[in-house]
């Protein structure tokens, strides 16, 4: 069974940074696509940022292009969020997901078979 499980989220005052991180681990697995999803209170799930594991291409929504960066460890099945520049608006529960091969648009949930339990960011001062 594959696991997916974030670390890094915490309290930041706007401005400030954060990192997120995301292993994937379990059986073998070879990975396709690992991102991020968000979501606040009283929203719907929203899609950050995702990165295809071979090529490195990186898809990012429109609020965090700019301020937000994807990275990954392939030696270690580990997606990077780092998030600069954080505002309120940025404050939700993050999920990492992961996907072993490609099942739709970067952008949507139902592309990625794995997530994780999610952190929760809190951007406040």
């Amino acid at each position: 069974q594959v696991q997916v499980k974030e670390s890094g989220g915490g309290l930041v005052q706007p401005g400030g940074s954060l990192r997120l991180s995301c292993a994937a681990s379990g059986r073998t697995f070879s990975v396709y696509a690992m991102g991020w999803f968000r979501q606040a209170p009283g929203n719907e799930r929203e899609f950050v940022s995702a990165i295809r594991w071979s090529t490195g291409y990186t898809y990012y929504t429109e609020s965090v292009k700019g301020r937000f960066t994807i990275s990954r460890d392939v030696a270690k099945n580990t997606v990077y969020l780092q998030m600069n520049s954080l505002q309120p608006e940025d404050t939700a529960v993050y999920y990492c997901v992961a996907t072993p091969g490609y099942s739709g648009p970067y952008s949507y949930g139902s592309s990625y078979e794995y997530w994780g339990q999610g952190t929760q960011v809190t951007v406040s001062s």
